[in-house]
């Protein structure tokens, strides 16, 4: 994803909330079809990953985006930006 794009997802991103919570039980098949349908509804979501080592976060945001064919536009701290043009909307 080019900067200038990201620059402005960001900022559109800003007074969002975390519509989706990854809990104790981790990622499982329900929540990446939440993810999905909330991407499909919005393009521009966050999640919170509630994992306590930084790399297993890192993991888990990795295995989102690759099975749902999303970006991740901006990580922070437990909270994850991510973005998936819908076609739809277009």
């Amino acid at each position: 994803m080019e900067a200038k794009r990201k620059r402005r997802l960001k900022a559109k991103a800003h007074a969002l909330k975390p519509v989706v919570l990854l809990g104790q039980r981790g990622l499982t098949d329900a929540v990446l079809a939440e993810i999905d349908h909330a991407l499909r509804a919005h393009e521009l979501i966050k999640v919170r990953v509630n994992a306590d080592d930084h790399k297993a976060r890192q993991d888990m945001v990795r295995i989102i985006c690759e099975r749902l064919n999303a970006e991740a536009v901006q990580i922070l701290g437990h909270i994850v930006t991510l973005y998936r043009k819908n076609p739809a909307a277009t």
